[in-house]
């Protein structure tokens, strides 16, 4: 059978075209896809689209709008062999890291791909994103199962796992970059998959959709001469359940005590502080110096090498599916969809 691709556009650059008359960027109609990419017509797949209307500029992404894009894989899971979303980049990461926990028992490729120029410019790279990202998508090993089972991005020759990435320029066609987590494959010629990086579901998987997010997080960045009455004011906050604190190094603060009884009264509060690192490479290890060993007796979480996109989503999905502070906090230390090394 010819394989089943649904390409799911949201918005963003990849979809835009410059209108001869105005010289202004609108979207065009995904309907008439082939005709602004006539190769893809050299597919012997089976491609249909699923249009938002109207288009979201990736700014605006909430998790509302994940919820949609969850429901509406979800929905046709039975009939397509693979997802190929188009997203703008700027919330990306964000977008791949919350539906690589949402859809749990994931067996079938969810490609997120996009552009750093409109397809209707000369020089677009979202030619060759989407036309790899579909074929990724399609993709199948010798015994018929899907190559990629999981949520990932494919941007400028990379594919990377969905919750490792993170965008790091806003000016080259390269946007995404994975530190902690190598490529899962590289498209040159040929597209050279890294299997042994590539999650593997068992047979008995069946997809679950986690619906329900709660988003009362927030992250929040240290620095020196960061104000007591700052940390306070925002570690007080009653509608707040996780924090994401993006620390220093390898998960270092300052060991001012009005920073540690702070984040002692959250976490006696049952409020889920969780240790990135504001580094781009690297773990938190939290057991290495004073400082962070302070951080856990007050009850910090170690994040170890998370994005601090993986985080925040990783925190909305697991208060979203009622868990108490305790069983979060137990949860926010081991990878469930491969976050974490």
């Amino acid at each position: 059978m010819k394989p089943r691709i649904l390409i799911i556009y949201t918005g963003g650059t990849i979809g835009m075209m410059k209108n001869a008359e105005t010289g202004a960027l609108e979207s065009f109609d995904f309907n008439q896809i082939r005709d602004h990419i006539p190769e893809l017509r050299l597919f012997d797949y089976e491609i249909d689209n699923y249009q938002f209307s109207p288009p979201i500029d990736s700014s605006d992404m909430t998790p509302e709008l994940w919820v949609k894009l969850a429901d509406i894989i979800a929905s046709r899971y039975g009939r397509y062999d693979g997802f190929v979303l188009l997203h703008g980049t700027d919330t990306m990461a964000f977008t791949a890291s919350a539906l690589s926990f949402m859809l749990e028992g994931l067996t079938k490729p969810v490609v997120l791909t996009g552009s750093q120029l409109p397809i209707g410019a000369m020089r677009t790279d979202g030619r060759e994103n989407l036309i790899t990202a579909i074929e990724i998508a399609a993709a199948r090993t010798a015994d018929g199962r899907p190559r990629v089972p999981e949520v990932c991005i494919y941007f400028a020759s990379h594919l990377y796992r969905g919750n490792r990435t993170t965008k790091e320029n806003a000016e080259k066609f390269n946007a995404f970059a994975s530190y902690n987590y190598p490529p899962l494959a590289r498209a040159g010629i040929n597209i050279n998959y890294n299997d042994a990086l590539i999650h593997q579901p068992g047979a008995d998987e069946r997809l679950v959709v986690h619906r329900t997010l709660d988003n009362r997080v927030l992250a929040l960045t240290l620095f020196p001469g960061i104000r007591p009455q700052l940390i306070d004011n925002v570690f007080r906050m009653p509608d707040i359940r996780g924090i994401v604190l993006r620390t220093f190094g390898s998960g270092n603060a300052p060991s001012k005590p009005w920073l540690i009884d702070a984040l002692r009264r959250a976490s006696d509060a049952g409020k889920v502080v969780v240790n990135i690192t504001q580094c781009q490479s690297g773990s938190v290890e939290m057991g290495l110096y004073q400082t962070g060993i302070r951080l856990r007796e007050a009850g910090v979480v170690s994040g170890r090498d998370m994005t601090v996109e993986a985080a925040v989503a990783k925190l909305m999905v697991l208060f979203g599916c009622g868990l108490d502070a305790d069983e979060v906090h137990r949860r926010m230390e081991i990878a469930i969809a491969g976050e974490i090394s």
